[in-house]
């Protein structure tokens, strides 16, 4: 199903993105290349076609990375984004994490890896819509979600889940009432060592509440279990 995906590469450096690029096509990808944060935004944003990857660096000019993932989030596109950098510190990554990206790799990289990256959020992708055990579609409470289309379904209103938020709500699904912790979290959803200090988890955990409709102070669905991790209840 990756075969032949769209890529839009946004990267400054040209020898980096015609490197990337025709690595990518090589692989049988089809990819462009944009070297200025702005105008990349404009084209992820009026594209009549979606991207299926958006490979994306954060130092660029007219607007860095951080800003373009940010915005692309605000604006509902929920193009995957591997996010390219040569700041490698932890809180840099949660950063870009935090903005809207789905896999951060930080620079120089090791091609091989790259190309792995770029197949494993595209499998993520379809993990997520539904190519692994489970119900495409599931009901939890009055919501009903569909992995297939990244929509949750509530009072006649409908909202879209990020491809990270769509892959934890996913794992939650799989696992109904067990506890499942902050760790397995990190390593399973953002590909992170399982001690890394951040507070996205618990940020994602309070952004699928708002799409669920489920009361932060007192959830029925989602809940916080103190010291161990969540827990998902499909039908409390």
């Amino acid at each position: 199903m990756a075969e032949g995906a769209r890529i839009l590469i946004v990267e400054d450096e040209e020898h980096l993105a015609q490197g990337i690029r025709f690595n990518l096509e090589h692989e049988g990808y089809r990819a462009q290349v944009i070297a200025d944060g702005a105008l990349a935004l404009e084209e992820l944003t009026r594209a009549s076609r979606p991207y299926d990857l958006v490979i994306l660096d954060v130092m660029l000019p007219g607007m860095d990375g951080f800003a373009v993932a940010h915005n692309l989030r605000e604006r509902g596109n929920l193009a995957p984004i591997l996010m390219l950098t040569a700041k490698s510190l932890p809180e840099d990554v949660v950063h870009g994490l935090e903005a809207g990206a789905d896999d951060y790799l930080p620079k120089p990289f090791d091609l091989g890896v790259f190309l792995a990256r770029v197949k494993g959020l595209l499998r993520r992708r379809d993990w997520a819509r539904g190519a692994a055990p489970g119900p495409s579609k599931v009901r939890i409470g009055d919501s009903e979600v569909d992995f297939a289309t990244f929509e949750v379904l509530r009072a006649g209103q409908v909202s879209r889940l990020t491809l990270l938020e769509a892959t934890l709500l996913k794992l939650l699904v799989q696992n109904p009432g067990r506890v499942i912790s902050k760790g397995e979290i990190l390593e399973k959803v953002w590909n992170l060592a399982a001690d890394t200090e951040t507070r996205a988890v618990d940020n994602f955990i309070v952004r699928l509440r708002r799409h669920l409709g489920d009361d932060p102070r007192n959830p029925r669905h989602l809940l916080t279990i103190r010291a161990a991790g969540y827990r998902l209840l499909l039908d409390p």
